[in-house]
């Protein structure tokens, strides 16, 4: 039997939030809870029931916003569109958001489980140029398969079941996806903080034939050329990780104004500045011939004394990560890391060249199964969402039934 189809301005009363004009401490208290899309962005689970800030009664009133019943779900419009929440407590909320309130004929959590499964399309309703909003008008007219509230309530039942057990599944992998990232690192760290035999310590100015940063050409995003010469930026360096994507490039007459700073091959790049300092690779020969920005700094080893990817290997362990976010967090008003730190900085390495290379042979061969075993995991974890998905579509098709889905969990999740 196909379902009735309702809208949601027909099932439920949509408020929209908005914010007082005036940032007044009086508009601010303990009184009323405030969720805002970047609270509900950072919730564990689905359910609110605190917020970071509190608006006040004054504040409520000098506002567009009302107040949205306890039971009630929570979506958020815009930057982005799609979290939701199910309120358990009494919220007023910003204009990023707007609460449904039940009118009696849809099941709170009915309706929740439905906005999940249909985030794509709420995202393609949203209008806007600088961000896509959702209005009131075009989330009213969003269409809601409606079978009885017994049926409703059944729905729900099996979904809190199944999405409970795979979120067991979920965590469990994740764990095993983090004690296989920390396996590695763990061995990184033994190797070089228990130094053996042959090992010196130098700094790397002595042991490098250049250091230094580049710039970015005048005009900035604007000058950079569909093709070219690679400008590579801090985005492109993850640790032991060279990512193409964003990759930018600039002309001859740019990269000659850059000439001071040709990468060449085996160069070591340092991020040196904001959020991504620290983080460090070796950048691969096909993206040769390459220049840096200022947020870049070449390192450049003596290939008759430090093996390249040996030195990426030192500068992204533990023990030396920790030192060099040290040194960037203590920058005088932004994370930093400047060329002298970089010049006095003291790694400790072997002094035969055969025994980097007997070290990295075997950093390499766990690195590389620990990411064939990451990879499984997180193909397991794409799997689940995927999961998690056709459910969602089954039990709005009125196809999910607590036998069949038994089934479908037990062979997905075994």
């Amino acid at each position: 039997m196909e379902w009735p189809i309702k809208k949601i301005s027909e099932l439920t009363e949509v408020i929209s939030g908005g914010t007082p004009k005036t940032d007044t401490s009086e508009y601010w208290s303990d009184d009323i809870f405030w969720i805002t899309p970047a609270d509900m962005g950072k919730m564990q689970g689905i359910y609110a029931s605190d917020t970071r800030r509190k608006i006040s009664s004054l504040g409520l009133s000098k506002s567009s916003a009302k107040l949205i019943p306890e039971n009630s779900v929570i979506l958020s419009t815009r930057a982005p569109i799609g979290h939701l929440a199910i309120n358990t407590v009494p919220m007023a909320t910003n204009q990023g958001c707007r609460g449904l309130v039940s009118k009696g004929a849809i099941v709170t959590k009915y309706l929740f489980y439905f906005l999940l499964c249909n985030i794509d399309l709420l995202n393609t309703l949203g209008t806007g140029t600088t961000f896509k909003e959702l209005s009131k008008t075009a989330l009213g007219k969003v269409k809601v398969p409606i079978p009885s509230i017994n049926e409703q309530k059944r729905i729900v039942a099996i979904l809190d079941e199944v999405f409970a057990d795979i979120e067991q599944v979920r965590a469990k992998t994740e764990q095993n996806l983090k004690n296989a990232r920390e396996l590695f690192e763990s061995y990184l760290q033994q190797v070089f903080s228990q130094r053996g035999d042959g090992w010196v310590t130098s700094k790397l100015k002595d042991i490098t034939s250049k250091i230094g940063s580049g710039a970015t050409p005048r005009g900035g995003r604007a000058a950079y050329k569909e093709e070219g010469i690679s400008l590579i930026r801090s985005l492109n360096i993850h640790d032991r990780t060279f990512r193409e994507k964003n990759l930018a490039f600039i002309d001859d007459e740019q990269a000659g104004k850059l000439s001071n700073v040709v990468v060449e091959s085996g160069d070591v790049l340092l991020n040196i500045t904001g959020a991504s300092v620290a983080r460090c690779a070796v950048v691969p020969d096909s993206f040769l011939p390459a220049r840096v920005n200022q947020h870049v700094s070449i390192i450049r080893p003596n290939q008759s004394v430090l093996n390249s990817e040996f030195l990426s290997f030192i500068l992204t362990s533990k023990h030396y990560k920790d030192q060099l976010l040290g040194i960037g967090e203590a920058g005088a008003t932004r994370q930093a890391i400047t060329k002298s730190q970089i010049e006095t900085f003291e790694v400790d390495y072997p002094n035969s060249l055969e025994e980097q290379t007997r070290l990295l042979s075997k950093l390499h061969e766990l690195e590389e199964q620990t990411k064939n075993v990451q990879a499984n995991y997180n193909k397991k974890l794409e799997f689940l969402d995927e999961l998690k998905k056709s459910i969602l579509q089954k039990a709005f098709s009125g196809e999910l039934t607590k036998t069949s889905d038994n089934k479908t969990k037990q062979g997905a999740l075994a």
